[in-house]
């Protein structure tokens, strides 16, 4: 019975170690391939001011709210980033799989079979014949492949790129989310604007409106000129009713794409008038450059292609040699204990092998040549996707960049727009309180001050759209940018 022990303890043993693997699965990185993903969904565009706390761990909600908080708290809940970041992380434990190929494969067996046979005879004899057995067996194979002509390498180099292709991936999901938070925050600054001079236009349209009835009451205006200067103003408050919508409309877009409900109560930051740098705008044939070195979709575009490069050297592998080195030791102990005898007779068998193997592909039906074909076929594809995706990122460029000289000068064209509705409006309001002016005149001028308000909130909002869509369009959108 003392010799079941080793046994017993060996079965332990291997449970033990197999629990052991299994509780930390998630931990263990022998080859460091976490490492090549970011830590967090925002993939390092949100510093992380000390280590061991969440960038992404937010207390209350700004009041009020500035445009880096906002965007920092859309990255961090939006879906698309997250999965972009699972993407990655699932295929860098690809890589850990590729990797695996070069280490040797060991395993271990244990069993126990008991066995317990009863024999009975009947008439004449009338007895029963009893027997037993016990068989216990362990074994330890080891095996590693010595060379495969490249295949492994290949397969490493084709998941390497995948990766690469995959983090590229998650920035252009999140520079895609930061424009989109962007765009939402401008989007009630844009509101507010809009509702601040819908009411200054109400107000104006009031006086208006106060001045031409008085005029008429006091027998010197007309009808018509209080009439046309009251349906102005409902028309002003109108505008101000639906600017009010717009504004809460904007809030609950930004509450959502902020993780928060629509209702959530949001009051942003005023602008300062100032506009931010622009200096790292240069000509636009540098900015194209600068754009096929760093754009997230064209690095993905090329990682994926060099994994369709590999995985044709990988395929034209798989139809080489390759050369194993085995290893196995096996131990098998029988115990029976046959019929009439008092104690069992015990059976060890030993055994040890070392082998090296040729495995030598010799006929697959024509499958390998097809095969390699279907790989070449892919990675064509790929570079077509890639010469595409660079006409695209280009065109962008150009677009992006044209629009931002445009909305610049739009921004020159309507600040003296402004000043001249402004002028042109005073002037107006003054000579119809003198009596020389119109009702005519006075609304006109009212409206083309409206008109102008408007045109230059338009134009400074798609002043800041601009900025950072040619900051994205060469893949150097960061938080520097809304700062």
């Amino acid at each position: 019975m003392m010799r079941r022990a080793p046994v017993k303890s060996s079965i332990a043993a291997a449970i033990l170690l197999m629990l052991s693997q299994s509780a930390q699965a998630g931990e263990f990185d022998p080859f460091s391939v976490s490492l090549k993903v970011s830590a967090l969904p925002s993939r390092n565009m949100i510093p992380q001011e000390a280590e061991g706390i969440d960038p992404c761990s937010f207390p209350t909600l700004g009041t009020p709210l500035g445009l880096v908080e906002a965007v920092e708290r859309a990255m961090c809940h939006n879906p698309k980033t997250r999965q972009a970041w699972a993407t990655a992380k699932a295929q860098a434990a690809e890589l850990g799989v590729s990797r695996s190929a070069y280490l040797p494969q060991v395993s271990a067996t244990f069993g126990i079979t008991k066995q317990k046979v009863s024999s009975g005879y009947g008439a004449p004899f009338n007895v029963t014949l009893d027997s037993s057995q016990s068989v216990r067996v362990g074994s330890f194979k080891m095996s590693l492949v010595l060379t495969d002509f490249g295949r492994t390498s290949a397969n490493v180099d084709r998941a390497q790129a995948a990766l690469d292709a995959a983090n590229a991936a998650q920035d252009a999901t999140l520079q895609a989310a930061f424009v989109a938070a962007a765009q939402a925050y401008y989007d009630i600054l844009t509101a507010v604007s809009t509702l601040e001079a819908a009411r200054q236009a109400e107000n104006a349209a009031k006086e208006s409106y106060m001045a031409a009835a008085a005029k008429y009451k006091a027998g010197i205006g007309t009808l018509a000129d209080q009439l046309q200067a009251q349906t102005a103003y409902s028309k002003a408050k109108l505008d101000t009713v639906k600017a009010d919508a717009d504004v809460k409309n904007a809030q609950g877009a930004l509450a959502a794409a902020m993780g928060l409900p629509a209702n959530t109560p949001i009051m942003v930051m005023k602008r300062d008038g100032k506009l931010p740098d622009i200096s790292f705008v240069k000509s636009v044939d540098q900015l194209m450059e600068e754009a096929k070195q760093n754009h997230p979709s064209l690095i993905a575009a090329k990682a994926q292609l060099e994994s369709a490069m590999a995985n044709v050297r990988m395929t034209r592998a798989e139809g080489r040699p390759s050369v194993t080195l085995g290893a196995e030791v096996n131990r098998q102990k029988q115990s029976s204990q046959p019929i009439n005898l008092v104690s069992p007779t015990p059976d060890t068998t030993r055994s040890k092998n070392v082998s090296i193997q040729l495995n030598i592909p010799l006929f697959e039906g024509f499958g390998r040549q097809y095969k390699v074909m279907s790989a070449q076929g892919q990675a064509e594809a790929k570079a077509a996707e890639l010469a595409d995706a660079e006409q695209q990122v280009l065109l962008e460029v150009w677009k992006n960049y044209q629009s931002l000289t445009a909305e610049t000068e739009n921004m020159r064209m309507t600040d003296d727009l402004l000043r001249g509705a402004q002028q042109s409006f005073s002037v107006a309001r003054g000579r119809y309180k003198a009596g020389v002016g119109n009702m005519l005149e006075l609304l006109n001028a009212q409206t083309e001050l409206a008109n102008a308000e408007q045109k230059r909130i338009q134009s400074v909002s798609n002043w800041h759209t601009a900025r950072l869509k040619v900051a994205q369009s060469i893949g150097k959108l960061g938080l520097w940018a809304v700062q």
